[in-house]
């Protein structure tokens, strides 16, 4: 019998700590360990059994979320998924979250939580197995099932057809990333200069958090990074981001790249979807583009990577050492789609050899 993944579910609400349990209860591989209604209850319960995975609110009375996160991160490291509202405040506070090691973040809003919480639910089960196998410090030893059922990037954007136009002087680089994306995609952005080639990046995150981690990105990078915005162009020294809950595609018009955004089913569990995006390189580019597919569970993206392979395009996966989940890459390497795999830290290294 496989072990079943423990979960701590740690929140001042009634209604979410009852909800997220008989959400995560319906999961085979899931088991709540215990429920607690701020910090100081929790780490008594943590003290008798160390759980696999720890669900956190932001805002709770006696300790803020932040201020426990420090406290478990330092003295005995858990994999944590943060459970925030939607707010521009939040937004901020839960990439700080990031920042100080929480794994994934789980959007709540302020009103008709418990409606909001049973729709994610796909969205939540999926983010807490994804916490249970990062490398915060110990990997879970609980299995992980195959999903079942997913849509493929054809429901948004049908397959080729045709060959992508021959390699010009003009390159861009396209990037996909999951779990442990926000910090892999901070490393890999920090080494671009400002003359680098144009990059579009799906990396899984809730709406409205995307922005701010746009934002925080861009303060700190040598390139400009901002959420992307339908019509936006593809241009030098610049990242764009795809919006949470919108696929983006890249597009291509003369000599001009540019993005689309747009709705549709999730692809491969996911909007954003990495394979969307990887799809319509394949499509748009051909030769003239990068793929890189970076850290996160799951296979979202092996496909489109393949298909950017067999249109010209060069690609490159995140090495199992550096990655928080070597789903993605791996998946994409099983499927033949990678050309490169290199440890994390000289990735835009190599993008900028291969765009020269």
């Amino acid at each position: 019998m496989t072990n079943k993944i423990k979960v701590l579910i740690v929140d001042d609400s009634a209604v979410v700590r009852q909800t997220l349990g008989e959400i995560l209860s319906s999961d085979p591989d899931i088991e709540i360990m215990a429920t607690a209604a701020d910090p100081f209850i929790a780490a008594e319960r943590i003290k008798k059994e160390i759980p696999d995975v720890i669900t956190l609110d932001v805002e709770m009375p006696r300790m803020d979320g932040l201020t426990f996160l420090n406290k478990i991160m330092a003295q005995h490291p858990i994999p944590v998924v943060m459970c925030s509202s939607l707010t521009e405040k939040g937004c901020e506070t839960t990439l700080k979250a990031l920042e100080y090691g929480a794994v994934d973040i789980i959007t709540k809003p302020k009103m008709e939580i418990k409606k909001f919480l049973t729709e994610s639910k796909i969205r939540i089960c999926d983010s807490v197995k994804a916490a249970a196998q990062a490398r915060v410090k110990r990997i879970s030893a609980a299995a992980r099932k195959k999903p079942i059922g997913k849509l493929t990037a054809d429901a948004v954007l049908p397959p080729l057809t045709n060959r992508a136009m021959i390699a010009t002087t003009e390159k861009v680089v396209i990037a996909g990333a999951s779990t442990g994306g926000t910090e892999a995609l901070r490393i890999f952005l920090e080494s671009f200069p400002l003359n680098c080639p144009g990059i579009v990046i799906v990396q899984h995150m809730p709406e409205h958090f995307t922005r701010a981690f746009a934002r925080r990105l861009d303060g700190i990078c040598q390139i400009n990074v901002k959420e992307a915005e339908d019509g936006d162009s593809v241009l030098k020294g610049q990242a764009l981001i795809a919006p949470g809950n919108r696929h983006i595609m890249l597009q291509r018009s003369g000599a001009r790249y540019y993005v689309q955004i747009k709705d549709g089913p999730l692809v491969c569990r996911h909007r954003p979807s990495v394979d969307v995006l990887f799809r319509s390189a394949a499509r748009y580019a051909g030769k003239n583009a990068v793929g890189v597919i970076m850290t996160g569970m799951g296979d979202d993206g092996a496909r489109g990577m393949l298909e950017m392979k067999q249109a010209g395009s060069e690609t490159i996966a995140q090495d199992e050492k550096s990655c928080i989940v070597f789903g993605m890459p791996q998946e994409a390497i099983k499927r033949g789609a990678v050309d490169t795999v290199l440890p994390l830290e000289i990735i835009a290294e190599n993008v900028l050899k291969r765009c020269c």
